[in-house]
């Protein structure tokens, strides 16, 4: 038996080494995504807006560190799982123990400090995304409804809509969706809207949504694309029967290609605003006011 020994040893080898060799081969092939966590992204690492790193950033920060406390509970797990297991010729019960106050002390300050650097780094980088201080380049008012959009381009004073998507599935689709332009490397202030139900303006690619409420209330946020490319947009919250066909796109152009938008849309009569008028949920002799926002 124990000639076999050093076989088995060398069995065990091999067979970790080619597990290992496996792994490495698989996280190889994907270390873009495991550097950005799987969101959304591309292999060049350029990314899509100005809050692509920090929000990629705090995702994988915050999953790291999951990770590890993870890690370290099921590894104190069975620890304890395997050196405090009952043996055959054992039948004296462990030492009964009321309490122990360096470890409830440590149970208690150990998941606050925890929690306080997870609140620490998530409101330093949601601040900075949600900061509207700084002067945009182009004002964009954004109107969810069911089931679809209205775009306002508001510094040229013209406007596009859509309706949702009957056949979600069917080719042709993206070509038809409501698409809203935006200029590569220019502030864009998004200011959201809803003309009923609560909708939520989501971009994917960007990392980031915001939720559109019926009332007087708008929310606001700014955002610098800055990578060319036509980009996939939905509502995030449940709104309704056609809900799922509520998409549209973001064309991140040049500033010359959003030019030529802005003027085909005022070419074909698309001037002016399209304001709460068109709103649902009006009451009467409101002056319009009723759905200049969210909640």
């Amino acid at each position: 038996m124990d000639a076999q020994h050093p076989r088995r040893r060398r069995s065990t080898t091999v067979r970790l080494s080619a597990a290992a060799a496996l792994v490495a081969l698989a996280l190889s092939g994907c270390t873009a995504e495991v550097q950005r966590g799987w969101l959304p992204g591309y292999e060049d690492g350029q990314q899509v807006t100005n809050m692509t790193e920090r929000l990629t950033s705090l995702w994988t920060g915050s999953w790291i560190a999951a990770l590890i406390v993870g890690a370290i509970t099921w590894g104190l797990i069975l620890w304890c799982v395997a050196v405090y297991r009952k043996r055959k010729d054992d039948e004296v019960l462990p030492v009964q123990v009321r309490y122990h106050v360096p470890l409830e002390v440590m149970y208690v300050v150990l998941p606050i400090f925890m929690v306080g650097v997870f609140f620490y780094f998530t409101a330093r980088d949601l601040s900075e995304v949600e900061d509207v201080s700084q002067e945009p380049d182009i004002v964009v008012e954004v109107y969810g409804k069911q089931w679809s959009w209205d775009f306002n381009y508001v510094d040229d004073d013209v406007w596009d809509t859509g309706v949702h998507v009957i056949d979600i599935g069917a080719p042709g689709n993206p070509d038809t969706l409501p698409t809203l332009y935006l200029p590569v490397d220019e502030r864009v202030e998004f200011q959201l809207r809803s003309r009923d139900v609560i909708h939520s303006f989501w971009v994917p690619a960007f990392l980031y949504k915001k939720d559109m409420f019926p009332g007087n209330h708008v929310n606001v946020f700014q955002v610098v694309p800055t990578r060319e490319g036509v980009y996939a947009g939905k509502c995030a919250e449940l709104c309704g029967q056609h809900h799922a066909g509520m998409l549209f796109n973001v064309a991140v152009v040049s500033r010359e290609e959003y030019d030529a938008h802005i003027e085909s849309l005022r070419e074909r009569g698309q001037t002016g605003q399209l304001g709460p008028e068109l709103d649902r949920l009006q009451t009467p002799g409101d002056d319009n006011t009723a759905g200049e926002g969210g909640a």
